[in-house]
């Protein structure tokens, strides 16, 4: 029996790699060539594999651009379970975020938004699966905290409110660069504490996060 597991376990990861590899290939001749440009037979080659094998891992070449999705929704939910029952919980899933985006590649992160900013064909696809994946994970966490159905008004809105952070500060990262976990904590520290008529709350952020972009700009000169 162990033996059996150990096989499963060895065959996952060698799976697990392959989609890696092929995600960052097929992101990589998106970006050089245009997504509409790239056909499954251009990744198959590139990836030195068979078109049926490639079609072992992805549906299709627009799933490619799911994975990265799918990844940070399951990244993000094993984080907001890991943490206390009792903890806040925009507290908690600040310190959840902050730990599934700093887990990724930032620089295949980069790509993959290049990708999808250029082009408009997969926007509709993109933004669906966040919803039905990273937006779902958010509400499923609330609902569970607050004792309401994840489909219920506040877990739903809070989702939406957390998704416009993200989608906010990934855009703000890519165009001017910075420490993105350090952007996102800071956003949704904002929904943490609330600003109402006093602005301090957003003013700090703004200028952590002014100061972490310096950091890395600063990084980027010296390299």
């Amino acid at each position: 029996m162990a033996t059996e597991s150990l096989a499963l376990q060895m065959r996952a990861k060698r799976s697990e790699m392959m989609v890696t590899e092929l995600e960052a290939v097929a992101l990589r001749l998106f970006e050089q060539r245009g997504f509409n440009d790239v056909t499954v037979e251009d990744i198959a080659s590139e990836a030195h594999i068979s078109v049926r094998t490639f079609y072992r891992y992805f549906p299709a070449k627009d799933d490619v651009l799911q994975l990265r999705i799918e990844r940070r929704a399951e990244r993000l939910a094993a984080a907001l379970a890991a943490r206390p029952a009792d903890e806040p919980p925009m507290h908690s899933l600040r310190l959840a975020l902050v730990e599934a985006v700093g887990a990724e590649d930032l620089d295949l992160l980069r790509r993959w938004t290049a990708v999808v900013a250029a082009t408009p064909v997969v926007l509709r696809g993109v933004l669906g699966g966040i919803m039905l994946k990273g937006h779902r994970v958010v509400a499923e966490f609330f609902g569970e905290r607050l004792g309401l159905a994840s489909d219920a008004l506040v877990p739903t809105m809070l989702a939406a409110a957390v998704g416009g952070v993200v989608q906010a500060t990934h855009t703000h990262w890519f165009i001017n660069g910075g420490d993105l976990p350090t952007a996102i904590s800071d956003g949704i520290e904002v929904l943490e504490r609330g600003f109402g008529a006093d602005a301090g709350t957003l003013s700090a952020a703004t200028s952590r996060s002014r100061r972490a972009s310096s950091r890395r700009s600063g990084t980027r000169r010296n390299l």
